[in-house]
């Protein structure tokens, strides 16, 4: 005896509701990753002797301003080993410096672009700019507005569910 199933829109979109790769966590996790492997190789394309964490860090200190490895960890969402990696990579090339400061009475150390790195991370900006102008352009501004607005809410709405352990 054969079974005749009536498959509706309303079917369809529960079927594939159940699964995980449908969710907007992981449309949100793929967009990341394209977005991750875009600028890594850009980076490579404008051949700047640093990576794109090394990138993602010099321009969150530049837009932060001075603060401590921890205050940047939290940032840049990655851990304090990793962080303390990029930021002895970019001491050695004389992109940022760290000085020792206390807060509550512990000493930290404060970190803070050079003129060197300032100098790099303008010139990679207006590099970039360069390349994702050719990429074609198939939101209006208005919209990435909205979506950087969305974005935004939904990742605050996120930080008050993730434990970080940085």
């Amino acid at each position: 005896m054969q079974h005749i199933i009536f498959v509706t829109k309303q079917n369809r979109k529960m079927q594939k509701e159940k699964h995980y790769i449908n969710s907007i966590y992981y449309q949100l996790e793929l967009t990341a990753k394209y977005c991750k492997y875009l600028g890594s190789q850009l980076i490579k394309k404008i051949n700047v002797p640093i990576t794109l964490d090394e990138v993602v860090t010099l321009d969150t200190i530049a837009t932060n301003g001075e603060m401590s490895q921890r205050d940047l960890a939290k940032l840049i969402l990655k851990d304090r080993s990793s962080t303390g990696r990029i930021l002895s990579s970019l001491e050695d090339k004389g992109f940022v410096k760290r000085t020792a400061d206390t807060k509550n009475n512990r000493l930290i150390r404060k970190i803070m672009l050079t003129e060197a790195g300032k100098n790099t991370l303008s010139g990679i900006t207006v590099e970039l700019k360069e390349y994702l102008q050719k990429i074609p352009q198939i939101l209006s501004e208005e919209k990435i507005d909205k979506i950087k607005e969305s974005m935004s809410e939904f990742r605050e709405i996120l930080k008050q569910e993730v434990e970080l352990n940085i």
